[in-house]
């Protein structure tokens, strides 16, 4: 559902979009930014996960990802970077992060960014049912590409899919919205891949993550990993 020009945006509202950022590109900031500007959030953070639940470790470290992130979003307006799930030991559950910024922001609307394959995968997440007490979830999709959930999901659309973006603005948490996002057909196991043997990923990511990539010799090696997404 598209945020109509009259309806008024998520003032005082922040959005969190989680990933490994293994490495960050241009997918990942342009869908960010999109949000951010089309529900007119105050800000949307980028959170590296630290240890993901459900998918490979990152093959390069956590302060690595989180120096891609801090130079791929230094100086754009909306957008920034939390590090908490870096700084906290253990697998980065988003429930967990979620209680945190729920607890440091009672009252403020929270709208965790998911895309089409999360927002899938959710019902294989830790304690996901408490996701919507939290937070409000945004799933983005192409536009005309409806996002079709079976299974529990269809009961989550069913009981918490928002009509207006007022519903969001009104309450910190408890509505879902789809988002539809000019969505980048990139993916960063293919930089991975192209990194390793030899190709040159330009204008797939920022100018300054190849930089910092090429000067520190991330994703050389081979290793099953960099198949992984």
């Amino acid at each position: 559902m598209a945020r109509s020009g009259s309806e008024p945006g998520l003032t005082g509202a922040i959005g969190i979009y989680g990933g490994t950022f293994d490495p960050v590109h241009l997918g990942h900031l342009r869908s960010a930014l999109e949000v951010r500007n089309g529900l007119g959030l105050d800000q949307v953070n980028l959170m590296p996960n630290r240890s993901p639940p459900h998918r490979d470790e990152p093959g390069v470290s956590a302060a690595a990802r989180l120096q891609m992130l801090q130079l791929a979003v230094r100086g754009v307006d909306g957008l920034g970077v939390d590090d908490r799930e870096l700084r906290r030991q253990g697998p980065s559950y988003t429930v967990t992060s979620l209680e945190e910024l729920r607890t440091e922001s009672p009252q403020r609307s929270l709208c965790l960014i998911l895309g089409s394959d999360a927002f899938f995968g959710l019902p294989q997440w830790h304690q996901w049912h408490r996701v919507i007490e939290l937070a409000h979830i945004v799933v983005v999709q192409r536009p005309g590409h409806a996002v079709v959930p079976e299974g529990p999901l269809s009961d989550l659309v069913a009981g918490h899919r928002a009509e207006s973006l007022e519903l969001l603005r009104r309450q910190p948490a408890g509505w879902l919205w789809f988002q539809p996002v000019r969505q980048l057909e990139i993916a960063s196991s293919e930089i991975r891949k192209l990194i390793n043997s030899g190709e040159n990923p330009r204008f797939l990511l920022p100018d300054v993550v190849y930089a910092y990539i090429s000067r520190h010799d991330l994703y050389k090696l081979k290793d099953d990993r960099i198949d992984g997404t």
